[in-house]
């Protein structure tokens, strides 16, 4: 476990100018401090005095160094140095948005005061931010940071399907739009089999959530079919499942919207990452303590909106709306 290196106090800063008042060696100094001698070198170089009109003030004093040492400090603590920021940051977050996402649309929109995602973090777990409590505003709400991790489920899967490594390459490589991820998100069991199909675009990021009565899998491709039948046919090319049973029929997508179907391997869902990323962002919202059978399709589609409104570091903090709309705009355009 790495050692802990407080930082020099100001008692300790008055006796480094009385000792250095005295004549006493830097060294003899950092021995009765119990401190490095580079620490006393290092504090007496970036916070002595100088007054080039008065050189005879020039020196090491304790009221000033431990002054310059704060003004520093509060160069990395804009959120408690400008209230108007942490509360703006807080509103974003309130609003689903991560510390990363907030940070990018700052840059993007020239802000004269910007903060980086790192900032943020750091003064929610700091101990102004664990004061207020910041940290439930973040999207994992944790009291500490640790690694992420996942859980895998254990369930039934179809093996007569398309193979994920057929995939065309321009697929694959996110450079042709109209390519979607499909997964279902699943809630406690005593809330019975209502669940929820969440679809994301590959290139714009762009979701849309749908409600299903159970995990059969007729119904839900149909919901499918009925969800992306308005878009052109170039903007609904293929659609990406992982091997679950609720994907078995997925031979009607062909029929019914011109769709190819492609599965991850067995096992292996972070091949849908895409979806995989958005189901993580969907349960701010729908935690499997959700009672999925108050869910209206109103409180999906706004919840599709907050997303969809959120900027991604992905797409140069464009929101997926944005990218998406463009995108349609582009296809149709080459159609006309």
């Amino acid at each position: 476990m790495g050692s802990c290196y407080p930082h020099l106090s100001l008692d300790e800063r008055r006796r480094i100018a009385e000792w250095l008042e005295a004549k006493m060696p830097i060294a003899e100094i950092a021995d009765r401090l119990g401190r490095d001698a580079s620490t006393i070198y290092r504090d007496i170089k970036r916070n002595r005095y100088t007054d080039k009109e008065i050189p005879e003030l020039n020196g090491y004093h304790a009221l000033v160094a431990q002054d310059k040492y704060e003004q520093r400090r509060a160069v990395h603590r804009k959120m408690v140095v400008h209230p108007k920021l942490k509360a703006a940051i807080e509103d974003r977050l309130k609003e689903g948005w991560s510390p990363e996402q907030i940070a990018g649309r700052m840059r993007l929109e020239r802000h004269p005061i910007r903060v980086s995602h790192e900032t943020i973090y750091r003064f929610a777990y700091s101990k102004d931010g664990r004061a207020e409590q910041f940290y439930r505003h973040l999207p994992e709400h944790r009291k500490r940071r640790r690694p992420r991790g996942y859980r895998r489920h254990q369930r039934g899967h179809i093996f007569d399907t398309q193979s994920l490594s057929y995939r065309p390459e321009n697929v694959a490589k996110r450079t042709e739009f109209g390519h979607w991820e499909c997964d279902l998100m699943m809630f406690r069991r005593e809330h019975g089999k209502v669940n929820v199909t969440s679809l994301v675009e590959r290139v714009s990021r762009y979701a849309v959530v749908m409600r299903n009565e159970d995990r059969t899998s007729k119904p839900i491709m149909e919901a499918l079919i009925n969800g992306l039948a308005p878009l052109p046919a170039d903007a609904r090319q293929s659609i990406t499942f992982d091997r679950g049973t609720e994907f078995s029929a997925w031979k009607s997508l062909k029929d019914g919207i011109g769709a190819d179907a492609w599965f991850c391997d067995p096992q292996a869902p972070y091949q849908k990452g895409t979806v995989e990323n958005t189901n993580n962002r969907l349960r701010r919202y729908l935690p499997r303590s959700t009672e999925p059978t108050a869910l209206t399709n109103r409180y999906l589609r706004s919840i599709c909106h907050r997303l969809n409104s959120t900027p991604r570091k992905c797409l140069g903090y464009r929101t997926p709306l944005e990218v998406f709309e463009s995108e349609l705009m582009e296809l149709r355009n080459r159609l006309e």
